[in-house]
C-alpha cells in the first residue's frame, strides 16, 4: 500500500493494479469540520488531474474535491454518500470517496509522499 498526497489535501492510495482509492486527509477533515454532504462523481466519468470531481460540504464551508491524477472513476463509496460523517470519523479509511483507474502513472509519482506531506503541514 502506497499513499501519496496533494497540496489540496487529498490522498490517493494504490492497493492493486486495477484502481487507486481517493479521499481527503485528516487535515482537510479538521479544517472543514462536520461533513454533512458529499457529491461524488459518476462511475465511468473521466477527469484530468486537478479537475473538480466532487464537492464536500460541511457545517463550516463547501470545498471542491479535485482529482489527484487523471483517470476514470471505477467505483464510488456509496456508504459515504449515505453517511457523510464517515469522512470525519475515518477519513483515511472507511471515509474514502472514489476509486480511479489512473491514466498516467507519472502523475501519481509526482505527488507527495508521507514525509513531504508532513513537511507541508508544518508550514500551514
Amino acid at each position: 500500500m502506497t499513499t501519496r498526497f496533494t497540496t489540496d489535501h487529498e490522498w490517493i492510495n494504490i492497493e492493486d493494479h486495477e484502481a487507486a482509492t481517493v479521499g481527503i486527509t485528516l487535515h482537510a477533515q479538521d479544517a472543514l469540520g462536520d461533513i454533512v454532504f458529499v457529491d461524488l462523481p459518476a462511475v465511468g466519468a473521466s477527469f484530468a488531474k486537478g479537475e473538480v470531481a466532487g464537492v464536500v460540504e460541511s457545517v463550516k464551508a463547501a470545498a471542491d474535491l479535485c482529482m489527484p491524477v487523471g483517470g476514470e472513476i471505477v467505483e464510488v463509496n456509496e456508504a459515504l454518500r449515505a453517511n457523510p460523517a464517515l469522512a470525519n470519523s475515518d477519513p483515511m479509511g472507511e471515509g474514502w470517496f472514489f476509486k480511479v483507474r489512473i491514466a498516467d502513472m507519472s502523475e501519481y509519482d509526482q505527488l507527495m509522499d508521507v514525509p513531504e506531506y508532513d513537511a507541508l503541514l508544518k508550514t500551514l
